[in-house]
């Protein structure tokens, strides 16, 4: 016989927004993967029976690659136990379920997908930016703030990005965030366009920097900004209020 392996998004952190699906499967689970994404109030809640396999990485340094961790997934999987795979935000955006589904399924092992709430568009909600709105944006566009660097090109159209009108939200893209700003503006971006960096989004320790895309590089350095952060470039920054004592994270509350 052989088990399941679920590809499960626990959201962009805390149990507020993790799914009930997502709880009720975690909760059937034998083994566990994991990363330091789901954040300490999910990962404290795992139950105990379950094996745990930590695939996180920690100060640029992997627990385990993409293969090995694809391959004990399997591994598992063929032992006939219930497999998930936990993943912070969806499974599905900048999370490689796409290459662990194709791994799975080519071993002739059966994958569950459990969505999850993307961090894209809960973490800019929960400081009081909407990444659309009627008179500042009617489109969003999610980007990935760090390609595959075995790319021979780059993916993005920097030029087509730079033109649009509308919100451009970046994942994964602190270390970038120079590079990312400089690019926008040479392909035409206003240096004036507002951008937000929000780190750790829904946790306690939230924290913002807004600034110009023209020194917004340079104010995220000084102000020693880390990851996870999420960052809003386009007009919609411009609504966001740090004065506002309602927008408070979910974890914890």
């Amino acid at each position: 016989m052989t088990g399941k392996v679920y590809l499960v998004g626990s959201g962009p952190g805390g149990t507020g927004l993790l799914t009930q699906r997502a709880a009720e499967i975690i909760h059937t689970a034998d083994v566990i993967f994991y990363d330091q994404l789901p954040g300490e109030e999910i990962l404290s809640s795992l139950p105990k029976k379950a094996e745990k396999i930590d695939c996180g990485k920690y100060g640029g340094t992997h627990t385990l690659e993409q293969h090995e961790i694809e391959s004990l997934m399997v591994d598992r999987a063929q032992k006939d136990l219930t497999v998930v795979r936990l993943k912070g935000g969806d499974p599905f955006l900048f999370g490689r379920g796409g290459e662990e589904i194709e791994t799975l399924r080519a071993a002739g092992i059966d994958v569950g997908m459990v969505p999850g709430v993307t961090s894209a568009l809960a973490v800019p909600a929960s400081v009081g930016i909407p990444v659309t709105h009627r008179k500042y944006a009617s489109q969003v566009t999610i980007l990935t703030g760090h390609e595959d660097p075995t790319k021979t090109r780059p993916a993005l159209d920097w030029k087509l990005l730079a033109q649009g009108r509308g919100t451009i939200v970046i994942l994964m893209g602190v270390a970038n965030l120079k590079n990312i700003a400089r690019a926008l503006i040479a392909n035409g971006k206003s240096k004036k366009t507002p951008v937000a960096v929000i780190e750790r989004g829904l946790r306690k320790d939230r924290r913002v920097t807004t600034g110009p895309l023209a020194t917004i590089g340079d104010m995220a350095a000084q102000a020693g900004v880390k990851p996870p952060a999420v960052i809003v470039i386009g007009d919609v920054v411009r609504l966001y209020d740090p004065t506002r004592a309602d927008l408070i994270p979910y974890e914890g509350e």
